[in-house]
């Protein structure tokens, strides 16, 4: 059933002008739930000015008292931020920090939580994580409060692991166990998926009384959307309802999305037609854009595409992951057109596009079937990157593989080589899985060889499907030295005693092996 928000022939448009705004607040960890600040600006030529201007300013930090680090004028932390980025001399952090303390400035407590909050908006959490343990290991010049805790928290469990983040919590004082850290590590086993300690958690906050905020009573319902039981949603809604917590931008784009998810679309309807009568709260582009992509998902591509018309007017200028959606939700509806309209409008608006936003445009344009387009936006990143990252080849790597086009994978991959980048253990699976395509073993199994020698923190294991296309080769040939060069690999990666891969070694074990 299609939603009828408004007559066909004008588009959605909230019921009310946008005079109040209560922003969504944020735990000091990062969550995955989405949530954006409202505008009432136009994609227009004087509007793409505005934002333009608007995105040189400095948005402020909206989180349960913590600083508000964006407050104060920039010093040079933002020298010493590129300094740690772009791993000065190959130095750990912790050494970088100590020259600067030492030989440049004396550091403040402001400057490093901002330089790790950079670190963070760029998914650079082992960098960030690395400022925060030297931090705590000068407790005495930068006391940590619940606040630091709870994003040291989130940040330990995204570089080490679950477990090292529920130790963290567990050696925390009984006094800085409050709704920060409680709720840091609720998103922590959200995110992880991990359904019995979330619920758990959630409940042992509820017996605190840190459960009667919004935040992460919005954490366990997107939990919820994500795990596929959407229905629990309105429980949860009831309860917030019995027990005063206030809705906010978030709690209605979960819900909205927890209807979509059970293909309600009048269910959905009523709910945003209650956001937007609820004056607490104003509908901002990611209400938008959440609509949108639930429109394209019950395919109606008309409402969908008024939705992004809707989410465009609210974008601004500092909110760069709104330009990434429009990109994505535009190119699901095969618009071309609009693609590259909005990047345009995104060059226009920020002097600096980084690889997350070349990686979104690349991403859009391989799916919308524009390889032509795809290429020439990836030699311009190739020309302007100072920081070669794997992710944004991959993107066109993957295509290559996938269309059998060898000759094109070995030089896009051979050229980032030579330009100084360091190809992650996927890259060279993504190759690997075309050459088993071409029936070329040799070499598959060479970057199987080179993926699992990358030194890095991933836990990259190699797929199952090219380990058994591996293992029936060596089957067939009777290799025994390619199957044991394959099970080296498997070993080295932890991936000897998985029961998947153990089943397949047994299902394919031959004289010799």
């Amino acid at each position: 059933m299609l939603l009828h928000l408004v007559p066909s022939s004008s588009p959605i448009t909230a019921a009310r002008p946008s005079t109040q705004r209560l922003p969504c607040v944020a735990a000091a960890a990062a969550v995955t739930v989405r949530c954006a600040a409202s505008s009432s600006s136009t994609p227009s030529s004087s509007a793409s000015e505005a934002a333009a201007a608007a995105g040189k300013q400095v948005a402020k930090v909206h989180s349960y008292g913590a600083v508000d680090y964006e407050r104060r004028a920039p010093l040079r932390w933002s020298t010493l931020y590129r300094r740690i980025a772009v791993g000065h001399g190959g130095r750990p952090v912790g050494r970088t920090l100590g020259a600067w303390d030492e030989g440049e400035r004396r550091l403040d407590k402001w400057e490093l939580c901002r330089i790790a909050k950079e670190l963070r908006k760029f998914r650079r959490f082992n960098l960030a994580l690395q400022v925060y343990d030297w931090m705590t290991e000068r407790r005495d010049r930068f006391p940590l409060s619940s606040s630091d805790m709870a994003i040291q928290l989130d940040l330990i469990a995204k570089v080490r692991g679950v477990s090292h983040a529920e130790k963290y919590f567990e050696e925390l004082h009984d006094a800085l166990k409050d709704k920060r850290t409680y709720g840091s590590l609720l998103n922590v086993y959200a995110q992880a998926m991990m359904k019995e300690k979330t619920e758990g958690t959630f409940e042992q906050m509820r017996k605190k009384g840190f459960a009667s905020d919004t935040l992460p009573c919005n954490v366990l319902m997107n939990f919820y959307v994500d795990v596929g039981e959407p229905d629990k949603v309105l429980a949860i809604i009831d309860e917030m309802k019995e027990r005063n917590v206030s809705f906010d931008v978030c709690t209605y784009n979960i819900w909205i999305k927890s209807c979509a998810a059970k293909q309600d679309a009048d269910e959905m309807e009523r709910v945003f037609n209650q956001m937007i009568a609820d004056l607490s709260v104003i509908a901002n582009w990611t209400t938008y854009t959440t609509l949108a992509s639930m429109y394209i998902k019950l395919g109606n591509s008309e409402k969908a595409e008024e939705c992004l018309k809707e989410a465009e007017k609210r974008t601004t200028g500092r909110e760069k992951k709104c330009f990434h959606y429009l990109i994505t939700l535009y190119s699901h509806l095969g618009k071309k057109e609009e693609v590259y309209r909005i990047w345009n409008w995104y060059k226009a608006t920020f002097p600096t596009i980084h690889n997350l936003g070349y990686q979104e445009v690349l991403s859009a344009l391989v799916r919308i079937g524009d390889i032509e387009g795809a290429e020439l936006l990836y030699e311009e990143w190739a020309s302007k990157s100072s920081s070669f990252d794997p992710k944004t080849m991959n993107i066109l790597l993957a295509w290559y593989a996938g269309e059998g086009l060898i000759t094109k994978s070995e030089q896009i991959l051979n050229r980032f080589v030579e330009k100084g980048g360091n190809p992650k253990p996927n890259t060279w699976e993504i190759l690997a899985t075309a050459y088993l395509k071409d029936n070329k073993i040799s070499e598959a199994l060479s970057c199987m060889e080179k993926a699992a020698a990358v030194k890095s923190a991933s836990k990259w294991k190699p797929r199952p499907t090219n380990v058994e296309s591996l293992l029936a080769s060596f089957k067939e040939k009777n290799d025994t030295e390619g199957a044991d060069r394959l099970l080296s690999v498997l070993t080295s990666r932890g991936c000897a005693e998985d029961e998947e891969y153990k089943s397949l070694i047994n299902t394919y074990a031959f004289a010799g092996t």
